[in-house]
């Protein structure tokens, strides 16, 4: 009876066929009257009755093809070719991992999946503010904050599903603060009983380039030792303290990495560090157990994208070889490879703007990097628009191009030599 559906009116399927069918029969009559026996006029005649079959047969199946697809796709059928072109073109694309959280995670994921669809984001889970830590502290739940970011980063669906996910309520209502997708995320986790789960299947949803997976599925919190001895508990509160940082830590510490993230870091052609907050969005990943030591055993090429601008107390007069040094003493010397820095200058009136907020552009000493044994790319890369940061495009690029060059040399890249001690440094950041 399904076979027969093929065949009820407004199927606009059965012209199609019939006309595939009709140019198989004059395929078939033209070849019978094509030997040599046959006089020219007949041969001639025959080469007419096949060519009229062959046009037949692709007009059917094109017909057909169309026909089904106007069902099927949402996606206009001129724009069809240029999907499959760049779907088949993408997945033949490096094998890239991008490690953070935050917004500067966000904005890189958006530039490289114009790149390929080989992308895996390996998050923090230690955000403990705004929508992301009501979540947490109410249903117990891991904070979907960053995950859902990078979910619409990669998102290749309608703009409406990804404006969908970023909405905020507002009005004073018992949700005002918290976005759709974080109580989409939320509910997904209760209903599935796995954040894992959850992220997947709104992976799905969102229909995204690569994937996003959390550095461990355990709960854990950030913890800040300062110079002065004194301890901050918590990502969000972080920040706020004036005392410089010494160290941060998570609490537990045994936390476990989850299987996709060391796997993913295994089999990359380039793991990518920020951009992003140093101690609160990076680092955090690299110490949940494992994770570090997957990095350094890696034969991916291992990329540090500095910050454009300081931020305030965490990285208040920072130098890029200042977070260099932050990054090795928290890590491990073999965990990089080489640093991407900012060379374009930041214009007057944004300068002014970030002046009230404690922000200055990074320094790019890029001669104290390459003391420390490590290759450095400083490159015009920002975008100064409304704020200052990477401009997503050229920064994919400039990776992409890192990447492709170190693959083609069967990853021939040598490991930097690392400082004798790196965590000494004339800026007060040690290991502790």
């Amino acid at each position: 009876m399904r076979l027969l559906k093929w065949f009820y009116p407004g199927m606009k399927i059965k012209r199609w066929l019939v006309l595939a069918l009709l140019g198989m029969l004059l395929l078939m009559m033209g070849s019978a009257l094509l030997p040599a026996e046959n006089s020219v006029w007949i041969r001639l005649a025959s080469l007419a009755i096949l060519g009229t079959g062959v046009g037949a047969i692709i007009t059917g199946v094109v017909g057909t093809v169309r026909s089904l697809l106007d069902v099927v796709s949402p996606v206009p059928q001129r724009d069809l070719v240029e999907l499959i072109f760049q779907r088949r073109h993408l997945e033949k694309g490096p094998k890239l991992v991008a490690i953070g959280g935050g917004t500067g995670l966000s904005m890189l994921l958006h530039g490289l999946k114009s790149y390929t669809d080989n992308i895996t984001a390996i998050v923090t889970v230690a955000d403990d503010g705004g929508s992301s830590g009501r979540l947490r502290e109410e249903f117990g739940v891991l904070p979907p904050g960053d995950i859902r970011n990078c979910l619409v980063a990669l998102a290749d669906t309608e703009p409406l599903m990804q404006r969908l996910f970023q909405y905020r309520f507002t009005h004073g209502s018992a949700l005002e603060g918290h976005s759709f997708g974080n109580l989409f995320l939320t509910a997904m986790t209760q209903i599935t009983g796995d954040f894992e789960t959850a992220v997947r299947a709104s992976s799905k949803v969102l229909a995204i380039r690569g994937r996003v997976v959390p550095s461990t599925c355990d709960r854990v919190r950030l913890v800040a030792e300062h110079e002065d001895g004194s301890v901050t508990i918590g990502e969000s509160k972080i920040s706020a303290s004036p005392v410089p940082i010494r160290r941060v830590y998570l609490e537990p510490a045994s936390a476990k990495p989850t299987a996709d993230a060391i796997e993913a870091i295994r089999e990359a052609d380039a793991v990518i560090l920020g951009p992003g907050s140093l101690y609160t969005s990076i680092i955090p990943n690299l110490l949940v157990d494992g994770v570090a030591d997957a990095v350094v055993q890696s034969k991916a090429l291992k990329i540090y994208v500095c910050n454009v601008m300081t931020q305030f107390h965490e990285t208040s007069g920072f130098k890029a070889s200042d977070h260099v040094r932050a990054l090795v003493a928290h890590t491990n010397p073999g965990a990089l490879h080489l640093c991407i820095i900012n060379t374009r200058t930041v214009p007057s009136e944004l300068l002014e703007k970030y002046r009230k907020e404690d922000a200055f552009p990074v320094d790019a000493d890029a001669d104290q990097i390459r003391a420390l044994g490590y290759q450095v790319v400083a490159e015009p890369l920002m975008s100064a628009q409304d704020h200052v940061r990477h401009d997503p495009d050229r920064l994919a690029k400039l990776i992409i191009h890192l990447t492709l060059g170190t693959r083609r040399q069967s990853h021939a890249v040598s490991a930097p030599v690392p400082p004798a001690d790196p965590r000494a440094s004339a800026h007060p950041i040690s290991a502790g």
